[in-house]
């Protein structure tokens, strides 16, 4: 992490067929380090570190896995760790 940045994390609640539409939004702001996704008990489905660059063909095979999630689960929270 870079000296003198904050890291604040944000936590919201959507429906499965909402998930890839919301991460993709998130990864399109541009501060945001790292997205988790966790079921409704809050158990880790799945992690994505973000750093600069990661963007078109290299998320492709990530958001393929992240529409697997939003099929098998209802409610998902996603937590944000974005720099401020």
């Amino acid at each position: 992490m870079e000296v003198g940045k904050e890291v604040r994390t944000e936590e919201f609640r959507v429906s499965g067929n909402e998930l890839v539409e919301q991460v993709k939004e998130l990864v399109h702001q541009g501060n945001i380090r790292r997205i988790v996704i966790k079921d409704q008990d809050g158990k880790v489905l799945m992690e994505l570190p973000l750093t600069i660059g990661v963007v078109g063909a290299l998320l492709l095979p990530t958001l393929a896995a992240i529409g697997v999630i939003a099929a098998l689960v209802t409610q998902c929270t996603i937590a944000v760790e974005r720099i401020v």
